[in-house]
């Protein structure tokens, strides 16, 4: 049986991406008559067209999708086996792509980066801040290297390196009348206007199974807010409309410093979410994986997190 080429897959994925021969070529390096041969010869093999060609540009087939689909996989595979290869014996060296969840990056990285300038000059890091099922989802197609998530959550199919336990506390206003208690019993969070962030962050699953409580009714007209951020929710909070759970490595990054808002720990056992670095069972940078952990174990918090 013959089987496509890599070059094939790779003037496909950048056809698909261009839109145009023309352009397609120019990204390749190569001649337009070269690329269409390619492509051309990818038909025969596969026995179907992969590409509508009209005058506003080109179009892939459902052939021609689908065989993108499985390309993305084959390309990365390609990718990651150069890179192994170029960089055996250095660690953290080269092109990786991290993924990192908005409830993670902005108090985490910051404070990691400068240590990885200093350990791994080499390293070109690519940043991808997304929800962690969309991240997951990364992993597993190849299209990241690891991802710094919380758990719990589902992580079938990948490995896992601990790097801290963020303690969940409760973010009031300042005039809220349980800020005068030195602990906030989860009950009390669930009786007052309880915000929390939208759903498909983890955040808002972990803080209320922290604290086993249920979720508040939708958002209507006259229910309560969702906010889109932790810094939107630390204002919502802050303006008094009402009480809600941060994670203590963004109140240690000084999150709610300029805002009116009261921090109290959370009157239950373990109120916590464990952060960790993820990658694909099997990776070829699993040892960056556990280096990267390192890295971020050294960075976080003490008195906050352990």
């Amino acid at each position: 049986m013959i089987l496509p080429t890599v070059r094939q897959l790779q003037y496909l994925k950048l056809l698909a991406e261009h839109g145009a021969f023309g352009r397609a070529a120019e990204a390749a390096h190569v001649t337009q008559p070269t690329l269409s041969a390619g492509i051309q010869e990818l038909e025969r093999t596969l026995g179907a067209p992969v590409v509508d060609r009209a005058r506003t540009g080109v179009i892939l087939t459902a052939v021609g999708e689908a065989a993108l689909r499985r390309a993305a996989t084959i390309l990365n595979e390609a990718e990651e086996m150069v890179q192994e290869a170029r960089h055996a014996g250095q660690p953290l060296s080269g092109r990786f792509r991290l993924g990192v969840i908005p409830t993670i990056a902005p108090f985490l990285l910051p404070r990691a980066f400068p240590l990885l300038r200093t350990r791994y000059p080499d390293l070109r890091l690519f940043l991808r801040e997304d929800l962690t099922q969309r991240l997951i989802a990364g992993l597993k197609a190849g299209q990241l290297d690891a991802a710094l998530i919380a758990l719990p959550y589902e992580t079938a199919g990948l490995d896992l390196a601990h790097v801290a336990d963020d303690e969940l506390v409760a973010a009031l206003p300042a005039n809220h009348p349980l800020a005068r208690m030195s602990a906030t019993p989860p009950d009390e969070l669930e009786r007052a206007e309880m915000i929390l962030l939208e759903d498909g962050h983890c955040l808002r699953e972990h803080a209320l199974a922290a604290c086993g409580l249920k979720a508040p009714r939708a958002n209507t007209d006259d229910g309560p807010f969702a906010a889109t951020s932790l810094p939107t929710l630390v204002q919502m909070v802050g303006s008094g409309l009402g009480v809600s759970f941060l994670p203590a490595m963004a109140v240690a990054a000084g999150l709610t410093d300029s805002v009116a808002v009261t921090i109290r720990p959370l009157a239950t056992d373990h109120p916590s979410r464990e952060i960790v670095v993820a990658w694909r069972s099997g990776s070829s940078r699993a040892a960056e994986g556990r280096l990267l952990a390192e890295i971020m174990r050294e960075v976080v918090d003490p008195p906050l997190l352990s």
